[in-house]
């Protein structure tokens, strides 16, 4: 008979694998629990955070028997009840990368019905990468970040992901104002932004200090990032995944390209001088911040047409293509975007997913489309946390 567990219960498990999210599965009494802060193997004292029919959460309080890929986390908030961003520090990084890949192996297999073993690949140091951080003040004006699965602002005197251009530390020792919202940016120009806007209310996020563009430097080009524009977070994010989508894509001179949820033209970019004079590049985004960002950036190209507006409303309109690159939001692209890209019928499709489900998913779409996924490569890009960023690349089915 499966048992009912309480909120606030102490028990002892044994974990048994990760899981998309963060988590770690363990069960007892026939339940199933996601703990937190675990490592598969492990003999942990688990505190019931919360409870379901379906599934029970929990937070480890005490190891028992531990991994031999567990460590001392680097950063003093990173446990049960401090900041909620980095849920991997506690990992080795090592074991953290292959946990990643087990999670791309167990969603391919479950979603898409497909065998899939990749390796997650380091793309530099486990600290110090994020160029994008959004923090949080308390009612005392703290800069700090939310709790896990709470509303509760940890306040915290320096942030180990940060890079070093965003100076946390010197932000932290600042007196803010209560209850904001403040979103920090650096670009690889020595630049560095801060925006603010309140938690409560509709109110818009307004420029408080630095510029209002961002010029950020990716392979040979230069292109700017308003303040309320999509970018990669990861300071190699940008040139690795630029690098990676022109080797997936293939283009080829005078190819007509689909550059979708194409935000600031990162990929654009990296494509333009390869479709050559007799090529093309339309480039779809749904935000008005990123595309005003994109036509100044392809101001001086002719053959970059830049639209705003819904991916699935555009695509329609389009009768043919060679080539499709896109890079959606952590949803994925969906049934919808996939059919209409399978009916342009292009030699090959570039896929850019920050999450292995959603990829998972519309694989399986593609497939009932006519496209085999024919490679993939996958990218350490949130270290200490359990993101993946991963790059697909899909050709027409061949039939024997």
């Amino acid at each position: 008979m499966k048992r009912t567990l309480v909120v606030g219960e102490v028990i002892e498990v044994t974990i048994e694998k990760v899981a998309h999210g963060g988590h770690f599965i363990a069960r007892h009494g026939g339940c199933v629990i996601f703990v937190r802060h675990a490592i598969p193997g492990e003999k942990c004292r688990i505190q019931i955070t919360s409870v379901g029919s379906s599934f029970n959460r929990a937070d480890v309080i005490e190891t028992l028997e531990a991994s031999s890929d567990r460590v001392v986390a680097p950063c003093e908030y990173s446990n049960r009840n401090g900041c909620g961003g980095c849920d991997f520090q506690h990992i080795t990084i090592e074991r953290q990368r292959k946990l990643k890949a087990d999670v791309i192996t167990e969603q391919f297999a479950r979603i898409a019905k497909m065998e899939m073993a990749v390796e997650v690949e380091c793309v530099g140091p486990e600290l110090g990468w994020r160029s994008r951080i959004t923090s949080t003040t308390d009612k005392n004006g703290r800069l700090g970040f939310i709790g896990s699965r709470s509303h509760t602002v940890i306040p915290v005197s320096n942030c180990l992901v940060a890079a070093k251009e965003i100076a946390f530390s010197e932000l932290a020792a600042r007196k803010w104002k209560g209850d904001m919202r403040v979103e920090i940016a650096a670009s690889n120009s020595d630049e560095r932004s801060i925006s603010l806007m309140p938690t409560r209310g509709e109110s818009k996020s307004r420029l408080s200090e630095g510029p209002a563009i961002l010029h950020e430097k990716v392979l040979d080009k230069t292109l700017g990032v308003s303040n309320n524009s999509f970018w990669q977070g990861h300071v190699n994010a940008p040139s690795v995944l630029s690098e990676v989508v022109r080797d997936f894509a293939g283009v080829k001179n005078a190819d007509h390209v689909l550059d979708l949820y194409g935000g600031v033209g990162l990929f654009a970019a990296a494509l333009i001088d390869l479709v050559g004079l007799e090529g093309r590049i339309e480039l779809i985004e749904g935000s008005k911040s990123a595309t005003s960002d994109a036509s100044r950036n392809f101001a001086e190209n002719i053959n970059v047409k830049v639209i705003t507006g819904d991916v699935a409303t555009h695509l329609p309109r389009i009768n043919s293509v060679d080539v499709v690159v896109l890079d959606p939001p952590r949803d994925g692209a969906g049934k919808i975007v996939v059919s209409e890209i399978a009916r342009l019928k292009p030699r090959t499709i570039v896929y850019v997913a920050c999450d292995p489900a959603a990829l998972a998913r519309d694989t399986g779409y593609f497939l009932e489309r006519g496209y085999s996924l024919v490679k993939m490569r996958a990218f350490d890009l949130f270290p200490m946390t359990h993101h993946i960023e991963c790059v697909a690349r899909f050709e027409p089915t061949k039939v024997s």
